[in-house]
């Protein structure tokens, strides 16, 4: 069922049950993060491994205390100047956790997401909310409810409707060792944006098994039909079975999604998962995927193309 009742999805997870929710980024699977049944829930509707861990969302940085040992100084600043968006704080867990949401490490993922619908029911819960993108694991994250209601809309109990996503790639996922700030997964809030702030980070983004993060795993966001770097235009087959995902190039096939004409950044992050997802309904032999410039969200685009490609 999909809706736009913020109190119809509140009574949906308060009584345990698991809720499609908008934010700025993509649609997450929503259920009490303090509930282990609940918890489980996700796990099985995504078949998501048990190793990776999920982000927990709340509605303001001050009730991190909640379900956090420890805020480092970084992280206030980070928080203050990025905080509600796109970025995601791994932190030192507490008690109240239950282990399977940080798959047994001794940290967990948390965000404010900046999406006034989620905002608002968030505000209302009286427990924070353990929500990975809504998609079976491994596949294209949604940005629409529409793109839940066809990959999960018969096994959760409700979609909640806030309209398409506008950042359209995941959170930046942050930790802390010292004084040190690392990036373990790249997304929504650029890097460069990070230094800024807090100096230079290190970026650990990749893991071939027991993630220290959520999302870190080499393969990721894949649609079913294979997808290919494209390292030039000229090495593309010539078919009519064959798609192409550009950056802003026309290159003039039959299948083809650009991903923003202008070469802005934030229209192409908004528009890869949605992209990716009709090419992939076409039935076609193979998609070959073109990387934009590595720079600003570029670095988040590139990051999903390359694990969508990842066999």
């Amino acid at each position: 069922m999909t809706g736009t009742d913020i109190q119809q999805a509140k009574a949906f997870l308060e009584a345990g049950e698991l809720v499609a929710i908008p934010t700025e980024t993509v649609y997450g699977l929503a259920g009490n993060a303090l509930d282990p049944a609940a918890v489980l829930s996700i796990f099985r509707v995504k078949n998501r491994p048990a190793f990776d861990p999920l982000i927990v969302h709340t509605n303001a940085f001050e009730r991190l205390w909640e379900f956090v040992r420890e805020i480092p100084e970084k992280a206030l600043v980070l928080a203050e100047h990025l905080t509600p968006g796109p970025i995601t704080f791994l932190l030192p867990k507490a008690e109240s956790v239950p282990d399977l949401v940080t798959s047994g490490l001794d940290t967990v993922a948390v965000r404010i997401p900046r999406h006034e619908v989620s905002l608002s029911l968030l505000s209302q819960l009286a427990f924070p909310l353990a929500a990975p993108s809504a998609n079976p694991f491994g596949y294209i994250s949604p940005t629409t409810a529409q793109h839940v209601e066809q990959q999960l809309g018969k096994q959760i109990a409700y979609i909640l409707d806030g309209g398409a996503c506008e950042v359209g790639v995941e959170s930046t996922i942050v930790g802390f060792e010292g004084d040190q700030v690392i990036v373990y997964r790249k997304g929504g809030t650029p890097i460069e944006r990070i230094e800024q702030l807090v100096g230079p980070v290190e970026v650990r983004a990749h893991s071939s098994s027991n993630p220290q993060a959520p999302g870190m795993l080499k393969s990721h966001y894949a649609p079913r039909t294979p997808l290919t770097l494209m390292n030039d235009f000229v090495s593309v087959p010539h078919s009519d079975r064959i798609g192409v995902l550009s950056f802003q190039n026309d290159y003039g096939r039959l299948h083809q999604e650009i991903l923003s004409i202008t070469g802005d950044f934030a229209e192409a992050a908004h528009n890869l998962f949605a992209a990716m997802r009709r090419l992939d309904a076409l039935g076609l032999d193979r998609i070959y995927a073109e990387l934009v410039p590595e720079r600003d969200l570029g670095t988040a685009i590139n990051d999903r193309i390359r694990r969508a490609a990842a066999e």
